[in-house]
């Protein structure tokens, strides 16, 4: 008999109804697969939103935690631990930047990076007290925090979760034209994300990140990059920013930086920006504790090889080509950059959900989003072969 319907049954008597989960139970993973309660395999081309870059239970991370597990994990940053200072000190430099100020959720970053460029406009632009706007895009998806929907233009991620914050204008992606417009003197910061994840992942026109770019640093204004999804090798570039040529202001870093082990981020900017802190102002119980700072350290000594990077943008463009070859028989768009692509199935053919579910049932899993699209973003670790068997489940899910 088989465990998953009656284990799906249990997991949604005691939960809230926030997420509508594929009928699948994950009970242990390993690389690119993961095996359900039922011992049938699949491979795992979502990769926990980017959260899973490294793969599954990837050895040296896992031999990391488990390390750090024997030694210490939590002190608080009332105190100062061993692991601290190596994390700081190499993503700093991963990032090109002075400071790193680690958080625990994507979400916490993007908050942080918010709270830093409204500090750092009173403090350093000159912006009078409470006036200062933030300017971001449509189609955007920062978290889920009440402060972060406020500027969502996601009706089911923004409902009925009012009174919202004020001090964000919302802009169309990838408009230069109207990205300026929305910008004046109380302006402290443009909030992007490089390619938008969670909208389908949408890649802005070529020249839009460098225009950005250009029209923060007439206005003097914070460029701050959200590459909690599309950062960390994902793209085939460390940053997604590198490939347009663009260093922004800020980072906001998170899900693949914790290994799939523990929730890691971090904001990253140089001491003119993160200096603006003072102790008692913003902080984290468990920001920036040892085990988090043990594994995120190996994932960026991981990304400082330039191995996954490589991985990213050559599998990506065979993944791509596959994936093209799909247009007009049952896709009617792909877009993305590396291993990440969004794909619009017609949606006279059938829905992303649907489309999910088939996939599911072939071995493969993915999410969809937006009614027709679907989001394919599988480990780093993936190979060559399981692209290719990736795509042609698709392309047969797409025949039937």
């Amino acid at each position: 008999m088989l465990r998953t319907p009656a284990a799906m049954q249990d997991a949604e008597r005691h939960t809230a109804h926030n997420y509508h989960p594929l009928p699948v139970v994950i009970s242990s993973a390993e690389g690119a697969w993961v095996t359900d309660v039922d011992g049938r395999r699949y491979l795992d081309c979502l990769a926990g939103y980017s959260a899973l870059n490294f793969g599954h239970r990837h050895p040296t991370l896992i031999a990391t935690a488990h390390a750090q597990l024997d030694r210490l994990t939590l002190t608080s940053r009332a105190f100062v631990h061993d692991q601290f200072a190596d994390f700081c000190r190499e993503l700093a430099a991963l990032c090109g930047k002075d400071l790193v100020l680690p958080m625990n959720t994507g979400a916490e970053a993007v908050e942080t990076g918010v709270k830093v460029a409204r500090k750092w406009g009173y403090q350093v632009k000159g912006v009078p007290a409470g006036q200062a706007n933030i300017v971001v895009a449509e189609g955007n998806f920062h978290g889920r925090t009440t402060t972060i929907v406020s500027f969502s233009t996601d009706s089911d991620a923004r409902a009925d979760f009012g009174p919202y914050t004020p001090g964000f204008r919302i802009v169309p992606y990838g408009d230069l034209a109207a990205l300026a417009e929305a910008i004046d003197e109380h302006t402290v910061a443009v909030l992007l994300e490089p390619i938008q994840g969670e909208q389908g992942v949408v890649v802005p026109p070529e020249g839009y990140l460098p225009g950005v770019r250009r029209l923060c640093t007439e206005s003097n204004v914070l460029f701050i990059a959200d590459e909690i999804q599309s950062g960390l090798g994902r793209t085939g570039a460390t940053f997604a920013c590198e490939q347009e040529g663009v260093v922004p202001d800020m980072y906001l870093l998170g899900k693949a930086l914790g290994g799939g082990i523990v929730p890691v981020s971090a904001v990253a900017a140089d001491a003119d920006v993160l200096g603006v802190l003072k102790p008692g102002q913003h902080g984290s119980t468990f920001g920036g504790n040892p085990l988090a700072c043990a594994v995120a350290t190996e994932v960026v000594r991981l990304l400082a090889t330039g191995e996954f990077q490589h991985r990213s943008a050559e599998l990506g463009e065979r993944l791509h080509a596959g994936l093209r070859a799909l247009i007009g028989k049952g896709l009617v768009a792909v877009r993305g950059r590396g291993l990440w692509a969004g794909l619009d199935i017609d949606p006279a053919l059938m829905s992303g959900r649907v489309a999910c579910e088939r996939l599911m049932e072939r071995g493969v899993l993915a999410k969809d989003t937006h009614g027709s699209t679907i989001r394919l973003a599988p480990p780093l670790v993936i190979t060559a072969e399981e692209v290719d068997h990736a795509v042609a489940q698709l392309a047969a899910v797409l025949a039937d």
